[in-house]
């Protein structure tokens, strides 16, 4: 059996508990990319009306990424853009942000995080909302960042006749991405970690 804390409480908590805890943590940590393209496999089929499946979709947005140039980092969060589909119905960019938060600059995790809203754009006044919601944001520095995304890489990702590359193609870059967070309030608790949140 493996060692355990004892605590009943985490005010109880001493640095032997966690001595238990950090590695458990700490491989589990690892397993993240595991994970998540697990939880993109279950987009798998799932269409909800839609032209395309939410995998395929994902898969198209992060390939014509990937096609036009983008880096990484963009290319990956262009593929989880959606994986809060099943997760957050009414927030998905939301549990994408959260996801991609500890890995991905400002700028991208607020292009993530927005992309429901410029999205909207192209299909809110269909469904009684403002097409224009995103002109809140107009003064802000990542407005353009996120227009573009969408316009170049969302939007056109729903043609069942377009070719994208498989989650194979992807999944060295989401391992490298997420091998070791850039920003968390637990990096400094990694080897050779410093806080930077």
């Amino acid at each position: 059996m493996p060692n355990r804390a004892t605590f009943k409480r985490m005010e109880e908590s001493t640095r032997e508990d966690w001595a238990c805890i950090l590695p458990e943590a700490m491989a589990m940590a690892r397993t993240l990319p595991d994970r998540v393209l697990d939880h993109l496999r279950l987009l798998d089929g799932d269409h909800g009306g839609f032209p395309v499946d939410r995998l395929t979709h994902s898969l198209q947005t992060a390939t014509l990424a990937q096609r036009d140039g983008r880096d990484e980092e963009y290319v990956v969060c262009a593929l989880l853009h959606d994986i809060g589909d099943t997760l957050g119905s009414f927030n998905h960019p939301d549990i994408a942000a959260a996801i991609l938060k500890p890995f991905v600059s400002e700028e991208n995790l607020w292009m993530v995080q927005h992309h429901g809203i410029f999205q909207g754009y192209n299909f809110f006044h269909h469904i009684g909302l403002d097409r224009n919601m995103r002109d809140m944001f107009r003064d802000h520095p990542h407005y353009q960042r996120a227009a573009e995304f969408v316009e170049r890489y969302d939007n056109p990702a729903f043609d069942p006749a377009m070719e994208a590359l498989p989650l194979s193609h992807f999944e060295p870059m989401l391992r490298r991405l997420m091998a070791v967070p850039k920003s968390s309030v637990y990096k400094a608790a990694l080897p050779g970690g410093k806080t930077t949140a």
